[in-house]
């Protein structure tokens, strides 16, 4: 694989002289062209061998371009506030938004791939691990997202040379360490770890260009040309794609070549949902409430203080109708806990940093330290309710998304945080009575909106759009508790209940 690049290219001084203010003119112009048009970001990856000039070609894209709308991030071992989230978090915080370049050395490549070198895992879970990498290069991918990948590559005998002619250098010798030799001394381990990760990880939407590193300036034209090509490439597509259609619903046909019939058709032909066969009469007397809120509460508290001193955190997820108890069931939690410890995230409309970034982003960001408790009221599940429902998603970008989101729940739960997600149902008529009350009491008015009457029209399809939810995405890790919540004492208690439950359970597992 390799072999290609250990020809011993180089360009000569003069060549470079002509070409490089040629090419930095051009980068400059292509990303003036990215950020006028603001339609994607672009993530440009380098890993490779020790010495190949990953940290100068990142430097001197820096010297090149415009550093106002560029990114740059270096990863070291994760920090303690980073070993106290899941892995990716450190990589989804820095993603560039929509416009802007982001270099990236050490990124997500660099532990699977020191891991597999040093025999810490098998070639299955190195295996497992790049398909992580796939799933989150996807996911970023599919936003739009343009990913280049590079391997800045040096064969055994030229890395030699290049880390002895940094020791000669007084000025450079620091950046040779005991490390690098080390690495050089098992070269051949590097190679082949390096061969399997390029090979199942180079993608049509995620390419790897291995770049041959021995002389400075083919490899600093060489990347920069690449650069330059692929931004271009992506920014003339756009230019040549056509108007959305507007006002028109495409329909697709059948296997038959019938028409098939379009999600409002496939509303009124469900006629039953996972929501609709929920018991909505199970009430709890008002005594009786006192007393298990009482109790559950105060369990809680006891649990929560035991998950905070062995770190182990909690987030939560409230989703529902409106007027549905969201508010009310999260203020039950919050009652029974120390508010330095939890924070509550009240979602809506994405703000303009947000909408710049992939949808996921803005709830990477929330999560909170080990031992917290993060509380989103309204979540990532938006996506594939409230967005699909309004067309504010298309059907490729909601459909999609249940694999993104299981995906990121299956990260939050690999590394030990207990997920629960809340789905507090109301029927219909009970909402209207909740509205109605709202509007006669001031310090509730508030609450109700032009748009909570606006949904209610499209109540069926809503409730189809959360029956599809809970049937993609309810998995044993993270399983949705539907809440019959017609009656909020019941409801409350519900929710109280589970949660202290999988806190029992998850500190139980810990003890094992």
């Amino acid at each position: 694989m390799f072999r290609t690049a250990e020809l011993g290219q180089k360009i000569s001084k003069s060549e470079y002289a002509e070409r490089e203010p040629v090419l930095r003119q051009e980068l400059l112009d292509v990303q003036r062209r990215l950020r006028e048009v603001s339609r994607f970001p672009v993530l440009i990856l380098f890993a490779g061998v020790d010495g190949a000039g990953k940290g100068d070609t990142v430097n001197l894209l820096n010297e090149w371009m415009d550093t106002r709308w560029l990114m740059t991030r270096a990863y070291d071992m994760p920090s303690d506030e980073e070993r106290e989230r899941p892995e990716y978090w450190r990589y989804w915080r820095d993603l560039p938004p929509r416009g802007r370049i982001g270099l990236f050395l050490s990124s997500w490549y660099s532990r699977p791939l020191l891991d597999r070198v040093y025999e810490k895992i098998d070639e299955a879970t190195l295996d497992a691990r790049l398909d992580r990498i796939l799933s989150l290069e996807k996911a970023l991918a599919d936003d739009g997202a343009l990913i280049l990948k590079f391997w800045m590559h040096l064969s055994r005998d030229a890395q030699k040379r290049r880390l002895k002619k940094l020791e000669k250098d007084p000025l450079k010798s620091w950046r040779v360490t005991q490390q690098d030799w080390e690495h050089w001394r098992i070269y051949d381990h590097f190679e082949a770890a390096a061969e399997r990760i390029i090979m199942r990880t180079s993608t049509g939407t995620a390419p790897w260009s291995i770049v041959e590193g021995e002389d400075q300036h083919y490899r600093s034209l060489t990347v920069g040309t690449i650069i330059r090509d692929e931004i271009t490439k992506r920014l003339d597509a756009l230019s040549l794609e056509p108007a959305p259609m507007q006002g028109s619903e495409p329909v697709a046909p059948d296997a038959d070549g019938e028409t098939a019939p379009v999600e409002s058709d496939l509303v009124s032909l469900k006629s039953a949902t996972v929501l609709s066969m929920l018991d909505m009469s199970l009430h709890l007397g008002k005594s009786e409430y006192k007393k298990k809120l009482k109790q559950y509460q105060a369990e809680l508290n006891l649990l929560h203080r035991k998950a905070l001193a062995e770190k182990l955190s909690a987030i939560l997820v409230f989703e529902g109708p409106d007027a549905g108890g969201k508010g009310g069931a999260i203020r039950r939690i919050t009652a029974a806990l120390d508010a330095r410890h939890y924070q509550v995230i009240q979602i809506a409309a994405p703000t303009d940093e947000e909408s710049a970034h992939h949808y996921l982003w803005r709830f990477w960001r929330h999560l909170s330290r080990a031992g917290r408790i993060t509380i989103f009221d309204r979540s990532w599940y938006g996506r594939v309710l409230v967005e699909r429902v309004e067309g504010f998603a298309s059907d490729d970008e909601w459909r999609r998304a249940y694999a993104e989101i299981n995906d990121f729940e299956e990260q939050l739960t690999d590394h030990g945080i207990v997920l629960l997600k809340y789905w507090m149902h109301i029927t219909k008529d009970e909402q209207l009575e909740r509205f109605k009350a709202r509007e006669q009491v001031p310090h509730k008015r508030w609450k109700l909106t032009d748009e909570d009457w606006r949904n209610r029209e499209k109540w069926e399809a809503y409730e189809y759009a959360a029956h599809d939810m809970v049937e993609h995405t309810s998995t044993h890790a993270a399983p949705w508790v539907l809440v019959e919540a017609n009656n909020k004492p019941y409801a409350r208690i519900k929710v109280l209940k589970t949660f202290c439950n999988s806190l029992e359970q998850a500190l139980e597992a810990r003890k094992k």
